[in-house]
């Protein structure tokens, strides 16, 4: 499914009523429509509650006014508090105020802060219509205070298309912001109902269809994509019947150091577990017993040691050698930024003619020079987290943060790499500008290892012969989705990344039961 900026739905809206003739009005009495069916569905039904509504001026408050209209014909008590008086609603808005002014509703304009939480305290449920998408500042005045009002009520709140203060482009709270039970959008998700923190505030999202064509939409070009089951399901190729390991390719994993080899055991498992034929493990000498005494299936190859234990200068042509006999190869996990390990690294990114994933420690070698990246041989998925995307970039977390889409989008736009932003809702950038958001994982996930076990996944899926977007994404959606079932038998607070290695052959057996 599509995700939307602001200005895609305005524009997606203005080509439904100017190029294909849709009135309106007919949009927005399908949105109230298709509220009210949602509602009765989340709700089990709408009997014996009274519904307040509170509405300001424009097209979301016109939805709102069609939706206490639609409401009450079927018999739920509703009550109506304008942010606004009645003068300053126009066009649909305006039509449909003037349809429920001829009805038994109780409206009340341009409400004061005493009517509005009297209305409130008279509700069982709640409905958000005071802003859109189209919020560009912080909330100010009896918007904010409304909204502070319908958190502190105790009751369900419904968000018409988005929660009130959520800016729809970043999921940024725009000062103070409503938070909603269930987001009842239109057309398509907008990106802050996907981008933390809005999605938090957002609840359950339902996607309404209020008639407008899929050539309308198909117009607008949108390049950011929900990874969710209908894209994921179906991308794992089932397995011959004489298929042998060497079908499955031989995945080179560069990782480890003194202290941290866990990260590459972590790695070489998540490996194993997603169906990569074998994995071989290149690591400082003296790590290869304890490696080899936790991951039976893989092979070791001892590398050089510096005097800290990680991997040392004069490493690079034996791994280059190693990595030509291989299909894929994951770099990073625990190799940790010692000065000799850094130069190693850069080295390696520039000469290895096989696809990789660069995560970790690699990517942090890349900190001042990412331009490294545009010398590779060979196709690269670059894993940042935040903090290390802000090291690349010379910018704080936050920015990141605040703008994930469009930071990653451009860095694999620039760089020629496929980047996965980890996170919340991690973040699939590839170099034509496509962009996936990942619809599976928990807080749970948020522990160390996890993100060594997603490197040595997406290495699985490149070695296997996934292009670099496909092994990302696959693997992006399996990872998230193991941490879902991981999650549903440990609980969140509990989980480690070993829970998500035991998921992934059910992950991946699940997703392949669902789309036979």
């Amino acid at each position: 499914m599509k995700i939307a900026t602001a200005q895609q739905i305005r524009n997606i809206d203005r080509r439904a009523i100017r190029e294909f003739g849709i009135p309106g009005p007919v949009l927005m009495e399908n949105a109230a429509s298709a509220i009210v069916f949602e509602m009765e569905r989340f709700f089990d039904g709408l009997a014996g509650v009274k519904v307040g509504i509170i509405c300001g001026k424009g097209n979301n408050g016109g939805d709102g006014l069609a939706l206490a209209r639609r409401l009450r014909i079927r018999g739920v008590p509703v009550r109506v508090a304008l942010l606004a008086p009645f003068a300053s609603f126009k066009d649909e808005a305006k039509l449909n105020l003037s349809i429920l002014r001829k009805t038994d509703v109780e409206v009340a304009p341009n409400a004061s802060s005493a009517a509005i939480a009297e209305v409130i305290e008279w509700s069982d449920i709640l409905i958000d219509a005071m802003l859109g998408v189209g919020l560009s500042s912080p909330l100010k005045g009896n918007y904010a205070l409304t909204a502070e009002l319908m958190n502190m009520a105790g009751r369900p709140v419904v968000a018409v298309d988005i929660p009130t203060g959520i800016n729809a482009d970043t999921g940024e709270v725009m000062g103070t912001a409503v938070r909603a039970d269930l987001t009842v959008t239109m057309v398509l998700p907008k990106r802050g109902l996907v981008l933390y923190p809005g999605a938090s505030f957002a609840g359950q999202v339902r996607v309404a269809d209020i008639g407008i064509p899929t050539e309308v939409v198909e117009k607008e070009k949108i390049r950011v994509i929900m990874l969710d089951q209908g894209l994921a399901g179906g991308q794992v190729a089932v397995r011959d019947r004489d298929a042998n390991k060497g079908d499955y390719g031989h995945l080179l994993v560069i990782a480890g150091s003194l202290g941290k080899a866990g990260a590459a055991i972590m790695a070489a498992k998540g490996a194993l577990r997603s169906g990569a034929g074998l994995v071989s493990v290149a690591t400082p000498i003296g790590l290869v017993p304890i490696i080899q005494q936790q991951v039976f299936e893989a092979m070791c190859l001892p590398t050089g040691e510096s005097v800290d234990g990680t991997l040392s200068i004069g490493s690079e042509d034996e791994l280059v050698k190693a990595s030509g006999r291989m299909s894929a190869c994951a770099i990073g996990p625990g190799l940790t930024t010692h000065y000799e390990t850094v130069q190693v690294v850069k080295d390696l990114i520039q000469r290895i003619t096989v696809p990789m994933v660069i995560d970790a420690d690699a990517v942090n070698a890349l900190t001042g020079n990412p331009g490294i990246l545009l010398k590779a041989k060979a196709p690269v998925v670059l894993t940042p987290h935040p903090g290390e995307m802000a090291r690349l970039l010379g910018v704080s977390a936050e920015d990141i943060q605040r703008d994930r889409i469009n930071s990653a989008q451009d860095f694999a736009g620039k760089y020629g790499v496929t980047l996965v932003l980890k996170g919340a809702g991690t973040i699939v950038a590839t170099t034509h500008g496509d962009v996936y958001i990942n619809s599976t994982g928990n807080p749970g996930m948020a522990t160390g290892g996890t993100g060594d076990v997603l490197t040595g996944m997406i290495g699985s899926m490149l070695a296997q012969g996934y292009g670099p977007t496909q092994a990302a994404c696959l693997a992006v959606y399996l990872h998230g989705l193991a941490g879902d079932l991981a999650a549903g038998d440990k609980g969140e607070a509990g989980m480690i990344a070993g829970d998500v290695i035991e998921k992934i052959p059910q992950a991946i057996k699940q997703m392949m039961v669902t789309t036979d």
